[in-house]
């Protein structure tokens, strides 16, 4: 099993990145996204496209999806 390292899908995606050996312009040719997309992504930017987010994940074998939470953690923020 993968050891979950990262916390957010900005590290992931870096993280990811750098594993396969991919600049930031060769992920973004790759995705068919934009450099600053890739950038802004690796950056932890809090508003992105989600289909565009997707496109980046899919070259890893992921794509985003409701994920459970504990709702006591929302309960006593």
């Amino acid at each position: 099993m993968e050891t979950k390292d990262y916390t957010t899908i900005a590290k992931f995606v870096k993280k990811k990145r750098k594993e396969t050996h991919l600049t930031q312009v060769e992920l973004a040719t790759k995705a068919g996204v934009g450099l600053n997309f890739v950038r802004d992504l690796e950056q932890n930017k809090k508003t992105l496209r989600i289909d565009k987010v997707n496109d980046v994940l899919i070259l890893f074998g992921h794509e985003l999806a409701p994920t459970p939470i504990d709702r006591e953690k929302l309960i006593n923020r």
